[in-house]
C-alpha cells in the first residue's frame, strides 16, 4: 500500500472510530459511488486534503473536498467540533505514521484546513437553517390559506 493510502486509511478508520453511526459506510473495502454514496465521497474527499495538503494547497479543491465531507456532517447530531474535528485527527496520525515529514509545514497547512473546515460547516449550517425556515414560513401560509377556504 502506498503511504499516500495508508494515511488515508488510517484517517478513514479514525473518523469511523470517532463517529459508529458512520463506521458502516466508511469501513466499506471497495466504497462503490452508487451502493455506499457517503463512503466514496468521503474517501475521494480525503484523499483529495491530504494530496493537497502535500502539495498546491488549491483553494478551489480544499473547498470542493471540504464542501463534500461537510455537507454530510453538518446534517449529522455533531457538535461543530466533531463536525470538523476529522481535521485535527491527522496530526497525531502523521506524528505516529510520518516521522520523517516536515511535520511544521504540515502543520501550517493542518490549521489552514482546520480554519476552512470551521468556516465551510458554519456556511452548511447556516445554509440547512434558511432551507427549514423557509419550509417554515411556506407550511405556515399553506396552513393559512387553508384556515381561508374553511371559513369561506
Amino acid at each position: 500500500m502506498l503511504p499516500q493510502q495508508e494515511i488515508v486509511e488510517k484517517w478513514i478508520e479514525r473518523l469511523a472510530n470517532a463517529h459508529p453511526q458512520q463506521s458502516a459506510a466508511l469501513r466499506a473495502p471497495q466504497p462503490d459511488p452508487f451502493r455506499n454514496p457517503v463512503g466514496y465521497a468521503v474517501r475521494k474527499s480525503l484523499l483529495q486534503l491530504w494530496e493537497e495538503l502535500v502539495g498546491e494547497m488549491r483553494p478551489e479543491v480544499v473547498d470542493g473536498a471540504l464542501d463534500t465531507i461537510l455537507r454530510i456532517r453538518a446534517v449529522q447530531d455533531l457538535s461543530p467540533s466533531e463536525a470538523v474535528g476529522f481535521v485535527d485527527q491527522l496530526r497525531p496520525l502523521l506524528r505516529e505514521t510520518c516521522p520523517p515529514l516536515d511535520l511544521a509545514s504540515l502543520q501550517e497547512r493542518i490549521d489552514q484546513l482546520a480554519t476552512a473546515a470551521s468556516g465551510k460547516y458554519t456556511q452548511c449550517r447556516e445554509q440547512i437553517a434558511a432551507v427549514r425556515l423557509h419550509e417554515v414560513e411556506r407550511l405556515t401560509r399553506m396552513h393559512r390559506a387553508a384556515g381561508r377556504k374553511a371559513h369561506v
